[in-house]
């Protein structure tokens, strides 16, 4: 048992641990660049690891938000939980007074003539030290809006939860883009090397007097156009790894090496109607949603309810005289009955603002439950489309590759122009081209889906 647990506990905190030892490793290479004053910090990062630091407390700023909401739901529960506490008071007076005792209403007719009291009284002094005590004894709107105060609770842990999802599927998309620059600059590389063959062939056979000067210019406009093609896709890439590094929250100064590449990972057939189900299972937006229609639910019921009596047990001990030294205990206690009778129609108007916002509230479930589906549905589509595509897209570049191979054997061999060359090769630049976008959309559509399905921190790991 002990074991099992152990072993429970390093897997919740190994994300965190990952997370910490990344972001120190950061922060021991930029005090290397601060002392040194050389090259920018490398970090290698994997999806997961990308995923776990956008979700460490101290990552992405929605997670700090969200855990704010949490704190925030749960001092607005403490306090309507006040109203079926005690509550204690103590006082300490010490006052001096005089009374005009015709003020009120006490006259002393002395049968003396010419003779009657003063009817100013005082000056005197009274000291008066007290606890007082009050205590809802039953009080069924208090208890109604404790009840809703805690769903609160729920429904801002609920959207803490959301918000990690969303972090998530956001930080997994942005990856994607990052490694699919990486991939572009990859093939951008390796269009440059080719056209630089190309080129040294063509000026190879020129001087062997097999090839013409078209062809060598020919190949020189060629690798103008790659190299120019490979700027662009590097300044892609470093605007995508700009961007992953303020999604997860660390230092723009770092230089990010990816260790994950794009590649085609099949997920298990499901249909329509399975991925719903395991939506409203699992997405938290929807758990919040049925947790704030419950809420409103208990709002109404609280306002329903107010019209019901309430019970309050009240009392007090203290001592009080002229002073402190002649001071005497006296106490009081008892119970009240508070019945609601006539308010002008607050309490109608206040049931019947809940009543519409408990239909507001079933309204917006409704609809979520179609948006759930909706999205299920369309990340099906487009999973199976971009399934589809990389089929195509690697058939596509087989076929490409072996036709620029048979198009640079025959232009050695002098039976075919550059030209020729040239045109096989640009179908192998749009065969890459494709089979990249391909993986791309395929694991953008994994991504949609799992966010969709609310299964995405599961799907990364």
């Amino acid at each position: 048992m002990q074991k099992i647990i152990s072993t429970l506990i390093l897997a919740a905190l190994l994300p965190l641990l990952r997370a910490t030892t990344v972001r120190a490793q950061m922060g021991t290479a930029g005090q290397a660049v601060e002392q040194t004053g050389q090259t920018k910090p490398t970090v290698q990062l994997s999806l997961k690891e990308a995923v776990d630091i956008a979700l460490a407390p101290e990552g992405n700023a929605r997670i700090q938000l969200a855990e704010e909401l949490i704190h925030q739901a749960e001092t607005r529960s403490a306090q309507a939980r006040a109203a079926l506490f005690p509550h204690v008071e103590a006082s300490v007076l010490q006052q001096s007074m005089t009374r005009n005792l015709a003020a009120f209403g006490i006259r002393f007719q002395l049968p003396v003539p010419g003779f009657r009291l003063p009817e100013l009284a005082g000056p005197f002094n009274v000291f008066d030290a007290r606890a007082t005590v009050n205590q809802n004894i039953f009080d069924l709107s208090a208890i109604r809006r404790f009840q809703a105060s805690r769903l609160g609770v729920n429904v801002a842990e609920a959207e803490s939860e959301n918000a990690q999802n969303e972090i998530a599927g956001l930080t997994a998309g942005t990856y994607m883009a990052a490694i699919r620059a990486d991939a572009n600059v990859e093939e951008m590389r390796s269009n440059v090397a080719l056209a630089e063959a190309l080129l040294k062939l063509a000026i190879d056979q020129k001087a062997a007097g097999t090839g013409t000067g078209i062809d060598v210019t020919r190949a020189r406009v060629q690798l103008a156009n790659e190299r120019q093609r490979l700027l662009v896709a590097e300044n892609e890439r470093r605007q995508t790894h700009l961007q992953l590094l303020r999604v997860t929250g660390l230092d723009l100064n770092v230089t990010l090496e990816l260790t994950d590449k794009l590649a085609y990972m099949p997920v298990e057939p499901i249909t329509a109607e399975q991925a719903t189900a395991v939506g409203l299972q699992f997405r938290p937006d929807w758990k919040a949603q049925q947790r704030r229609e419950e809420n409103a639910r208990l709002n109404y019921s609280a306002t329903k309810v107010e019209r019901i009596p309430s019970l309050v047990g009240f009392a007090d001990y203290g001592s009080i005289g002229s002073s402190i030294n002649n001071a005497i205990p006296t106490r009081t206690y008892g119970f009240s009955v508070r019945v609601p009778v006539f308010d002008g129609g607050r309490r109608d108007a206040r049931r019947a603002e809940t009543v519409s916002l408990l239909q507001q509230e079933r309204i917006r479930t409704s609809d979520l439950r179609d948006q759930i589906e909706l999205e299920v549905r369309l990340a099906l589509d487009n999973l199976r489309s971009a399934e589809e595509q990389v089929k195509v897209a690697e058939e596509g570049l087989t076929l490409a590759q072996n036709e620029l191979a048979q198009a640079r054997r025959r232009f050695e061999a002098g039976v075919a122009s550059s030209l020729e060359v040239t045109d096989a090769q640009t179908r192998v630049e749009r065969a890459r081209d494709n089979r990249i976008a391909a993986l791309f959309n395929y694991n953008l559509a994994r991504i949609n889906l799992g966010r969709a399905m609310g299964t995405i921190r599961h799907m990364i790991k």
